[in-house]
């Protein structure tokens, strides 16, 4: 079948919080979808310095050593690749996006928020990621989650449904669609 769409986790999950009332409006939506660049927020930096620091071992000094020590004995041993990239497709749809390191049977990804909830993940677009990895022997998708305070994790696995992500990849499809004159970002639409 051929592709007729491109769409990554980040992109679904931003329209995933605009259908259940995230308090994203339609512009807001359509700004993602296009891509409209947005300055980081100061979460979103520290994110990705957590990141940088327990993969490649810098600035360690910038977080409370216990927090790094307790997610790095979470992370695959050993770690396979790092920002690995993965697709696969759903009919006419690729699915594609980069997970942050895989080991020998597990996916993870590194999260940082300010406040947790368990099962935040549950219908997060990134556990697509397993189908897109099984290949590569993967069986387990974990999000290793930090608030700085404490060290959380969420695993699913093949057998975990994902049925509400492909029907709002159905849907996003129909949104695409019907605003298909606003959408500008060329990449999203093949």
């Amino acid at each position: 079948m051929d592709i007729n769409y491109r769409f990554y986790p980040t992109l679904l999950n931003t329209f995933s919080r605009y259908l259940h009332g995230g308090n994203l409006t339609e512009q807001a939506l359509l700004d993602a979808i296009n891509r409209v660049p947005q300055p980081s927020t100061a979460a979103q930096e520290r994110g990705t310095s957590f990141e940088e620091t327990l993969i490649k071992g810098v600035d360690e000094e910038r977080f409370d050593p216990d927090i790094l020590k307790k997610v790095r004995k979470l992370l695959p041993r050993p770690i396979v690749d790092t920002q690995v990239y993965c697709q696969w497709q759903i009919d006419d749809v690729l699915f594609y996006g980069y997970v942050d390191l895989i080991g020998k049977y597990k996916a993870v990804d590194i999260k940082t928020t300010g406040s947790y909830q368990p099962g935040r993940y549950l219908f997060n677009h990134q556990n697509l990621y397993l189908h897109a990895l099984k290949k590569k022997g993967i069986k387990l998708m974990e999000y290793v989650i930090t608030d700085f305070k404490d060290v959380f994790v969420e695993s699913y696995t093949l057998t975990h449904s994902i049925d509400r992500q492909l029907e709002e990849i159905q849907q996003f499809k129909a949104f695409i669609n019907a605003n298909r004159a606003l959408i500008t970002d060329k990449k999203i639409v093949v």
